[in-house]
């Protein structure tokens, strides 16, 4: 049987019993300690495998890891990522090897932080960081270049445009003498 409002009886006796059941789980949250965290003042440090701001790092000789390949540029889904590539000279000298990122360009309202830029670079000079801090006022400030992404060289001395007089890297493709990556040196057969 179903009143003038389509309740049945059975709905109409145990409708009290079903905003108990919902006031008692809000009465069991009530007393417990609140999970809030007070940011900007203090903040959560990210996970290990968070992917935030993109940082294009430098070799330990203060030379840039970016060689303008432009791998990156081509893996990104989003098409997110620009690069024009500029000709090393002895006397400018801003990555080993012949070439060198003049324009790295990230749009970051495009970005979707996957991680394929990270992937696809040979030199391992893109890395998706823990920042995550990332608002902009303007949208014109969503472009991030070469200048922003950058890492401050280890000292002021060893900042890029370097001068290499004896051509030391002008034949090297990838990394500078010395230097290995994570699978062994590649100068080596």
């Amino acid at each position: 049987m179903r009143d003038d409002r389509g309740y049945t009886l059975k709905e109409m006796v145990t409708w009290p019993a079903r905003i108990a059941e919902g006031l008692s789980v809000t009465l069991r949250h009530l007393f417990r300690r609140p999970v809030t965290v007070q940011y900007p003042e203090v903040k959560r440090p990210p996970k290990a495998r968070f992917r935030g701001r993109h940082h294009l790092r430098r070799y330990e000789n203060g030379l840039e890891r970016c060689i303008g390949c432009a791998l990156c540029a081509a893996a990104c889904p989003a098409d997110a990522i620009f690069v024009e590539a500029g000709e090393n000279t002895n006397e400018a000298r801003y990555s080993p090897g012949e070439r060198y990122a003049r324009v790295y360009e990230i749009n970051m309202l495009r970005c979707i932080f996957c991680g394929y830029c990270e992937d696809a670079c040979p030199t391992n000079a893109i890395v998706l960081g823990h920042d995550y801090e990332l608002a902009f006022y303007e949208r014109g400030e969503n472009i991030y270049t070469k200048a922003m992404l950058l890492d401050p060289p280890p000292s002021p001395e060893l900042a890029t445009p370097q001068a290499d007089p004896e051509g030391r890297f002008a034949h090297r493709a990838i990394l500078p003498e010395g230097l290995i990556t994570r699978f062994g040196d590649p100068m080596k057969g």
